[in-house]
This record gives C-alpha cells, sequence and structure tokens, in this order.
C-alpha cells in the first residue's frame, strides 16, 4: 500500500474519513527513504528534472501544474491548495517502524517542507518556481515510491481496524473477515501499539 492511497480511503462500513494508519512495516528499504533525503537536503534540481515528476504546463498565458499525486492539472495556487491537503493527512499515520529515515522523512513534510510550500502560495511567482521543486519532488518520492508492507487503518468513528498484510489493506465486511487470520496478525504485532489502542471498543474483534 502506497502513502498516497490512504488520501482517499474510508472506512467501508460508516463512510468516516479520514482514517488512521498505523505502519509497522514497509516493503521498501530504508536506503530508499535515505536517497530522497540526499536529493532534497542537496536541492538537486539535476536529478529532479531528469525524473520529469514536476509538470509544468503553460496555456494561454497561464501555467498549471500535474504530478503523480495530482494527477489533473491545476492552476498553481489550486495545485499548491491540494497539495496542502495531501500533506495534512499525514497528520493521521503513524509511523511504528523500525526505520528512523521514514519518520524523519514524514516529520519533514509536515513542518519545514509544508511551511516552505504555505510561504510560495502567499507570493506564486513561476519564474521562482525551482524555489519549490525539490519539495514537490520529495513528496511526491514518499507518497508514490514508498510501500507499506504491513499496518492497521483505524476508523475511529466506528471503531473498525483493518490489517494491511503483503502490502493489501483488507477493507472486508465483518461477514467476510477471517478472525483467526486477522487475531493472529493483531496477537502478532501488538507490541508496536500502546495499550489505550486495545482499549477501544474494537470490532470486529479484539485480543
Amino acid at each position: 500500500m502506497k502513502p498516497w492511497l490512504f488520501d482517499i480511503l474510508a472506512c467501508p462500513i460508516d463512510k468516516h474519513f479520514p482514517l488512521k494508519l498505523y505502519i509497522f512495516a514497509y516493503e521498501t528499504k530504508q536506503s530508499e527513504f535515505e536517497i530522497f533525503l540526499n536529493v532534497y537536503e542537496n536541492r538537486d534540481l539535476v536529478q529532479i528534472q531528469k525524473e520529469e515528476i514536476i509538470k509544468i504546463i503553460e496555456e494561454d498565458e497561464k501555467y498549471y501544474i500535474r504530478d503523480n499525486i495530482i494527477i489533473e492539472k491545476n492552476l498553481i495556487e489550486d495545485y499548491l491548495n491540494l497539495l496542502l491537503s495531501s500533506i495534512n493527512e499525514l497528520e493521521n499515520i503513524i509511523d511504528k517502524s523500525p526505520y528512523e529515515f521514514s519518520k524523519k522523512c514524514y516529520d519533514l513534510i509536515k513542518t519545514k517542507i509544508k511551511q516552505n510550500i504555505i510561504e510560495f502560495s502567499h507570493k506564486i511567482n513561476i519564474k521562482t518556481i525551482e524555489q519549490i521543486l525539490p519539495e514537490l519532488y520529495f513528496i511526491n518520492k514518499i507518497k508514490i515510491d514508498i510501500e507499506i508492507d504491513s499496518g492497521i487503518l483505524l476508523c475511529e468513528q466506528c471503531h473498525r481496524w483493518f490489517p494491511i498484510i503483503q502490502t493489501i489493506p483488507q477493507m472486508l465486511p465483518d461477514e467476510y473477515r477471517d478472525a483467526d487470520k486477522e487475531l493472529e496478525f493483531l496477537e502478532n504485532n501488538k507490541n508496536l501499539l500502546d495499550e489505550n489502542f486495545f482499549h477501544q471498543d474494537l470490532k470486529p474483534f479484539n485480543i
């Protein structure tokens, strides 16, 4: 499961959005996070432009942007607002993995990168768009290229939890869920969750 998918997932039972995402492990290697950080921190525009993730389009003297998160082209102001909304969804992600660099990436996006984009949005100038290309690139790499191997999606409204097993979110109705398999998953990962998690009225089952 890619972090980007979390931007659009709602509870299949009560349609509540957003969910909470607890990440236990990544399929992506930690070294990939480190590579993304190095490109960002070095402001490596050659590498960023080489990958052509951020598309800037001029039409009728107006400028539009699209990328791998905001797939449809939007005016720069609208694009930035949509991207900031995607960044805000990271507040609902709890990284319980052993990776240090993944946590650093999320913290960087929620603080420095978010602030840089907000500041640029207050004084949009296509001539200085390169100033925030590293920020746009970095968000795309984290949201699209990273693969979550295991974790839990939690609806805080109905308290249903859905496991992510081998990168796949298991978001089935209660009657189709495999209690034995999912309880074993919860038991095997309970050390990654605090006691308050289990004190909720978890549905459809709890350990």
